[in-house]
């Protein structure tokens, strides 16, 4: 069945909601498989070392460059197309909202993306986390923090409405993107090589980077042979878990990818986990840590909207576009994470030692 047909007989919002659960599966599957966390990775980093961590997040970054800057070469996809270069950037928000869940993603002890995969697995420390990641990320969007979010957003926008391309910004190629993939790429096998990571690990990461591609060929195919117009876009978590969390609340919800890339993450994690052996259920150490963890996920899901995505949604996907706030987004990430890092984590080990 060619997606034309599959149009006529499921409709417009359904199509975009099995793709996106397509898409969640697949990132569920190999992040639950590859251990991928930003939060991990940067504080690896923020502690001098460039371990496993590190490398399996570079090679995660690096493949989803590579997949998708190479669609985009291959006509596949066009980065224009996609929600994220489509609007306005906000630089003041990919700052500050970067710093914040940056911060919160330390404090929680995971992305939204990594809480997500934990949940599946029977992590009820992430289960409660990510409920108020969600409740957070709506009130944001469309609730009482939307006002608070509008106004840091608006200081400082990119020009014409519309995103920036780094590299129709600095004036190179139209292959350069890919070209950085593939440098960053053969940085990450290196460092992989150092820390002796296995086959399974690098194609899981791996995985990771393609689920990002396959999101963007899938929307955007979409949104070519709709009727209606349909939003370009991929994983990310923000936007996404508040629209999944709204599904289930009000009266005749809509479809949409989002609606099954949540549930496709959950999924493809659960059974991957499932497979392996790894489902058991874990709760908070205690009252400090649960407190820790609650103010860490409102901070993401403030953040993580006032950021224009999450630490996969900025931090990946949008990079693989080359979506300038994107990159913006993702440095004050890993700044906010390593500055908690030393203050909060190492601080506290040296008090208590």
């Amino acid at each position: 069945m060619d997606l034309i047909s599959l149009l006529d007989a499921l409709g417009e919002g359904p199509v975009a909601a099995l793709f996106g659960l397509l898409t969640g599966v697949v990132f569920g599957v190999a992040a639950q498989r590859a251990s991928f966390c930003l939060r991990a990775a940067t504080v690896e980093f923020a502690r001098g070392r460039i371990g496993p961590r590190v490398a399996v997040w570079l090679l995660t970054f690096s493949t989803a460059l590579v997949w998708v800057q190479s669609a985009r070469l291959l006509g596949l996809f066009r980065p224009e197309d996609a929600r994220m270069m489509a609007v306005p950037g906000s630089w003041s928000g990919a700052i500050v909202g970067g710093l914040m869940f940056g911060i919160g993603m330390v404090l929680a002890r995971g992305c939204s993306g990594r809480l997500l995969v934990l949940a599946a697995t029977g992590n009820l420390r992430s289960v409660v986390s990510g409920l108020i990641f969600a409740v957070v990320a709506q009130m944001s969007l469309h609730g009482w923090l939307a006002p608070v979010r509008n106004r840091i957003a608006e200081i400082w926008v990119t020009p014409e409405g519309r995103n920036v391309d780094l590299a129709v910004l600095a004036g190179l190629p139209e292959a350069a993107g890919l070209v950085v993939g593939l440098l960053a790429a053969g940085g990450a096998l290196v460092a992989a090589w150092r820390n002796a990571i296995g086959p399974r690990v690098l194609v899981f990461a791996s995985g990771v980077g393609f689920s990002v591609a396959l999101g963007w060929v899938l929307s955007w195919s979409l949104a070519q042979s709709a009727f209606e117009p349909l939003p370009v876009t991929s994983v990310t978590f923000t936007g996404p878990s508040a629209n999944t969390l709204m599904f289930f609340l009000i009266p005749a919800p809509e479809w949409g990818f989002d609606i099954g890339l949540v549930p496709g993450v959950f999924l493809g994690a659960f059974v991957a986990a499932g497979l392996a052996g790894e489902l058991h259920f874990q709760g908070f150490d205690g009252e400090s840590q649960m407190r820790r963890s609650m103010l860490g996920a409102a901070l993401m899901g403030f953040g993580g909207m006032l950021a224009g995505g999450c630490a996969i949604g900025a931090g990946v996907t949008g990079t693989a576009v080359l979506a300038a706030t994107a990159w913006l987004a993702l440095l004050c990430m890993w700044l906010g994470a390593m500055i908690t890092d030393a203050l909060v984590d190492r601080r506290g080990a040296v008090a208590c030692a």
